[in-house]
C-alpha cells in the first residue's frame, strides 16, 4: 500500500516546556500511516531554511517517510504556540500564520503528478493552500481533505467536488447539527464524510449510512494530534478493506495512544520562545 500526504507542516512550540515538536495535519497523517503499518509513505511540502524546518524534515526521516520532494525555501517554517489545560486538551495561543508556506504556493511538476498517480490516496488540508491544484490532482488520485473548522458554503462548493473524503472537526456540533452538516457536504459533492468530535467520538458517512464511534478511555497527557491519528488510521483501514466499523474502532484505539504523550508524535527538541503570545 502506498499513501502520500501533501501540504502543511509546523513545529508546535510548548511554551511551558520550552520544547518544540514537529506537526501539522499533513505531516501527522503521514507519520501515523507509517507507524500503523503502511509500507510506503511520502510527504511533499514546504519548509523554511531554519532550525524548525530542519527538525521537521529530520523527524520525518527518522519515521522512514520519503521526503525527497520536500521544498526548502528562504523564510521561517510554520509555527504554532501550544498550551495545555488541566485536562490535557491543547489550546493554540499564537502562531506565525504558517510561515513561508503561506507565502509560497506548492506547484506540482509533471514528474510529481506522475509519482502521485502511483499512490492509492493523497491527503491534504485547509492549511495547505492547494485548493487551486485539486482539479488537476483529482485526475491522478483520490483525495482526502481535512477542513478543520472551515464550514462556509462557498468553501465547501469550491473543494468538495474534487475530493473523495471530507474531514471536519465537529466538537461544537450537536448530533442533529452533525447529521444536517453531513448531508450538506454530500450535496456539495463529496461521497464520504468524517466528523471528529473530541470526547464525543466520531461519525462517518458513506452516503448510505452514518456510523458512530466512541472514544477509548485513557489517561490523557496531551490531546494534540489525536484527531489526526484517528483520521490516518481510519483512512488506511478503510481504503484497504472498506469496513467502516473496524476502521473507526482501530482509529479510536490509535487516537487514545496519542493522548498519552506530548506532541503529536514525539521528537521534542528544546528551544527558546520566538513568538509573542497574543
Amino acid at each position: 500500500m502506498k499513501l502520500i500526504a501533501v501540504g502543511d507542516n509546523v513545529v508546535d512550540y510548548y511554551d511551558d516546556r520550552g520544547e518544540m515538536f514537529p506537526g501539522g495535519n499533513a505531516v501527522n497523517v503521514a507519520v501515523f500511516w507509517k507507524r500503523y503499518g503502511v509500507e510506503n509513505v511520502s510527504y511533499i511540502g514546504i519548509v523554511g531554511n531554519d532550525e524548525e524546518g530542519e527538525h521537521i524534515v529530520n523527524s520525518l526521516k527518522l519515521e522512514n517517510i520519503d521526503v525527497s520532494n520536500v521544498r526548502k525555501m528562504f523564510g521561517p517554517s510554520g509555527e504554532a504556540v501550544v498550551t495545555l489545560d488541566e485536562h490535557g486538551d491543547r489550546k493554540f495561543v499564537g502562531s506565525n500564520k504558517g510561515g513561508i508556506q503561506r507565502q509560497v504556493k506548492l506547484n506540482f511538476t509533471e514528474s510529481e503528478l506522475g509519482l502521485i498517480s502511483t499512490f492509492s490516496l493523497l491527503h491534504t488540508s485547509v492549511f495547505s493552500h492547494i485548493e487551486t491544484e485539486l482539479p488537476e490532482l483529482k485526475k491522478h488520485i483520490d483525495i482526502s481533505f481535512d477542513f478543520s473548522t472551515r464550514y462556509d458554503d462557498d468553501y465547501l462548493e469550491r473543494v468538495c467536488p474534487h475530493i473523495k473524503y471530507a474531514i471536519f472537526s465537529g466538537g461544537d456540533f450537536s448530533k442533529e447539527e452533525c447529521d444536517a452538516f453531513i448531508r450538506k457536504v454530500h450535496a456539495a459533492g463529496t461521497p464520504n464524510v468524517i466528523l471528529t468530535r473530541g470526547s464525543e467520538g466520531s461519525l462517518f458517512s458513506d452516503s448510505r449510512e452514518v456510523y458512530e464511534q466512541g472514544i477509548f478511555q485513557t489517561e490523557v497527557v496531551d490531546t494534540l494530534g489525536a484527531g489526526d491519528t484517528f483520521v490516518a488510521v481510519f483512512l488506511k483501514e478503510y481504503v484497504q478493506h472498506g469496513d467502516a466499523k473496524v476502521a473507526m474502532q482501530k482509529g479510536a484505539a490509535a487516537a487514545s495512544e496519542t493522548c498519552g504523550r506530548f506532541g503529536a508524535f514525539g521528537h521534542g527538541k528544546k528551544r527558546e520562545s520566538k513568538i509573542t503570545i497574543s
